[in-house]
């Protein structure tokens, strides 16, 4: 449509100029005494715009000579740009390809390229983000050289260019790139200071994350670690089955370094519900407690939620958790301050009669009873369990309870029997 109208008006022009110079008469004189000269009003105009039209492309060929010089500066610069976007990518790919001194030559090429250009008196808008990658290709290629010393010098040099407030993204990533040598290099307190140095906003992202939780890890900052595995799980950082997975791990190692019934408390007390209800983090943390003289009852609070999953589910815990619930439980009625009260000896008598053929807990049963010096309940639960126990340490922890207690009735026929059948297991 627009060229339609184009042509529309270009036709209207021709037929107008056509009728104006078909019909003029008019002429011009021009006097230059002592001479006149006549022309018609058309030719005139036609001189008149040839003379514009020489004038214009005479000025035109005048400003492109003297361009000239500028184009060729212009040229130069822009191949100078071509051959530093080269030299880079080939940096990045040499890197990319473990050929580390060839990525380290053609990083250090570039930035002696951007500085003739500079010398040069050609400043490019983008020089110092160029020269900041370079300085960090160059310093990664060295780090997987192991040579500390022109990587750090690298690293400064990177640190230098990136110090102005516009190159803040670039600085951001030579912190990142610092903190990942340093724990590379074992030195978790200098991981620790470049992550620090990071803006909030930066110091949440995901690579950060994971740098800091190395450094917990490293350092031995099992709290902080935990912490950190949280929020990397929560970013999605890991799935849910694997940051579960070490959050366990580490809840555990957290338990395993307090060392009195206070830092035991507290680590309990640092850990979420769900790491509470981890059957390992929970009798971890119940048989340290107990191993350090702590109160009985709080070790059974805390293995309770254990207690109660096992009972709406049963098989909620493998035969090895079952195991481990029960031995938790049994050394804490054996405290002398942890003989079972009334509640859970209704909970394992109701757990024992609804999974009859559970021989844990007609152990743990059994184990209940003998504490409260009820012999003959006591014996026969042991005697049940004898049959179907799979745990050796279990049946032999049984025959040993069943040979005390033939002690105990002076029943020295039954104690050595019982404890042979003990050395067997």
């Amino acid at each position: 449509m627009r060229f339609v109208l184009w042509f529309m008006a270009l036709f209207a022009v021709a037929v107008a100029s056509a009728l104006f110079a078909g019909e003029n008469q008019g002429t011009v004189t021009l006097f230059l005494p002592p001479n006149r000269i006549d022309l018609s009003l058309n030719l005139f105009l036609l001189l008149l715009a040839g003379s514009f039209l020489v004038l214009h492309l005479a000025m035109r060929a005048l400003a492109a000579l003297t361009n000239i010089p500028h184009q060729a500066r212009s040229w130069r610069q822009l191949q100078k740009e071509r051959t530093m976007h080269t030299t880079l990518l080939d940096s990045l790919l040499h890197l990319t390809a473990g050929r580390y001194v060839r990525a380290r030559k053609a990083a250090e090429l570039v930035i002696s390229l951007e500085e003739s250009l500079k010398r040069g008196g050609e400043r490019l808008p983008y020089g110092g983000r160029l020269r900041t990658l370079s300085h960090v290709l160059a310093a990664e290629s060295a780090h997987a050289l192991q040579n500390r010393s022109l990587r750090e010098s690298h690293f400064q040099s990177a640190l230098q260019e990136a110090a102005g407030r516009e190159a803040q993204d670039a600085r951001e990533g030579v912190q990142l790139r610092g903190a990942q040598w340093a724990l590379d290099d074992r030195d978790a307190p200098a991981a620790v200071q470049w992550l620090d140095q990071l803006p909030q906003g930066a110091a949440r992202r995901t690579l950060a994350l994971r740098l800091r939780f190395r450094a917990a890890r490293q350092s031995g900052q099992l709290q902080l670690a935990l912490e950190t595995v949280r929020l990397l799980t929560k970013h999605r950082a890991y799935s849910d089955t694997a940051g579960k997975s070490i959050a366990r791990s580490l809840a555990i190692d957290f338990i395993r370094s307090a060392h009195d019934t206070v830092q035991i408390q507290r680590a309990w007390d640092a850990l979420d519900s769900a790491e509470q209800l981890v059957p390992e983090v929970a009798f971890e943390a119940a048989e340290r407690l107990l191993a350090h003289g702590g109160a009985a009852d709080i070790s059974r609070q805390w293995l309770l939620p254990i207690w109660d999953a096992m009972l709406q589910k049963y098989e909620a815990l493998t035969l090895a958790q079952r195991v481990r619930l029960a031995r938790v439980l049994e050394r804490g009625f054996a405290a002398p301050d942890g003989a079972p009260d009334a509640a859970w000896l209704s909970r394992i008598e109701s757990a024992q009669m609804g999974n009859p053929r559970d021989a844990v807990l007609q152990y743990l049963a059994g184990v209940v009873c003998m504490r409260l010096s009820l012999w003959g309940k006591s014996q026969q639960l042991f005697k049940q369990s004898l049959a179907i126990l799979e745990d050796s340490e279990l049946a032999r922890d049984t025959w040993l309870a069943l040979a005390q207690m033939a002690e105990q009735r002076h029943d020295a026929v039954a104690a050595a029997q019982a404890y042979r059948e003990a050395a067997k297991k």
